[in-house]
């Protein structure tokens, strides 16, 4: 008797990296972007896919570690790069400057790490705020440390308590970009109001990336690499105060993207996925992936380390 398979609709695997610093630090900014590293990880959920929490272990050689990595890349399906403490700004060449709050190696080390091996995987890849930063910087742009006041305003301060909060700005999005397609608008441009809170930004563009959407006085509000689905915004698409159609539309997008990406890599019917045996043929078994222990590679063991410069397009 032959029994007919049918399709089941899996949840996309999107992994993203913890954040390593704690809520007992004394600068509220830190339990503020703990809080929204948790909404991320609802988001994707509510949006539809499976979020993976990728960790570090240090207790591990890079080379086991790397090696990791890529094993569990491979049952990944996307990855977000969420915000957070300011990145070290010997990164790009530079001494860190007194603005710079929560810089820590490990936390660096960890998504660094992560977004390399992801990008030479293939897989989705969407930076927010801290992680715009970071792939323009990988990619082998710089930043600024901190920002002068200007025209607009990219970040608040709570009165009495010195937290940060939300400046509310408007981004213009360039049509067909992948940032416009996360917001619905595909082949048109778009203007977004979003929640800004940044006093860092970028730079120089690294080659290889174009900006896709600025602010009224010229920052890269976001940024995307044209040969992959790789793309990166600065500001908060997860903040709390927008309605839940915002903060999620978004989020949806992207875990689409990700299916997408994992239905055409899929195998066809009755044809044995890559390094598998054929059908009747004895396999091996194999566990299910969980979630990621990671460590911390060589930044420069990654094909990024040495991505050819492009023209991004910009002055």
């Amino acid at each position: 008797m032959q029994i007919s398979s049918f399709p089941v609709t899996r949840r996309p695997r999107i992994g993203i990296p913890v954040r390593l610093s704690s809520n007992a630090d004394p600068d509220p900014r830190v339990g503020a972007a703990n809080d929204l590293f948790d909404y991320i990880v609802e988001l994707v959920c509510d949006g539809g896919g499976e979020p993976v929490l990728l960790t570090a272990d240090n207790g591990s050689d890079s080379g086991a570690h790397s090696g990791r990595l890529a094993a569990e890349l491979k049952a990944l399906d996307g990855v977000v790069l969420p915000g957070g403490g300011d990145l070290d700004p010997r990164l790009y060449g530079e001494e860190p400057g007194e603005a710079c709050y929560d810089v820590n190696g490990a936390q660096d080390e960890l998504d660094i790490a992560v977004a390399r091996q992801s990008i030479d995987a293939g897989l989705p890849l969407l930076g927010i705020c801290r992680g715009h930063q970071l792939l323009n910087v990988i990619y082998g742009g710089t930043l600024i440390q901190d920002m002068a006041p200007g025209t607009v305003v990219h970040s608040e301060t709570a009165a009495g308590n010195g937290t940060a909060g939300w400046a509310w700005h408007t981004v213009d999005i360039a049509a067909g970009s992948k940032v416009a397609g996360l917001y619905g608008s595909g082949s048109r441009p778009a203007t977004v109001k979003i929640a800004s809170g940044h006093h860092q930004a970028v730079a120089v563009v690294a080659a290889g990336l174009v900006v896709t959407a600025v602010a009224e006085d010229g920052t890269a509000e976001a940024l995307e690499d044209p040969d992959r689905w790789v793309a990166s915004v600065q500001w908060h698409p997860e903040a709390i105060e927008l309605s839940a159609e915002e903060r999620l539309a978004p989020f949806s997008a992207f875990v689409e993207v990700c299916r997408t990406r994992a239905d055409s890599s899929r195998p066809a019917p009755n044809q044995p996925a890559p390094n598998q045996p054929a059908p009747n043929q004895p396999a091996e078994a194999t566990m299910q992936p969980g979630p990621a222990v990671l460590g911390h590679p060589d930044p420069a063991s990654s094909g990024l380390a040495n991505h050819p410069d492009r023209d991004s397009g910009f002055q």
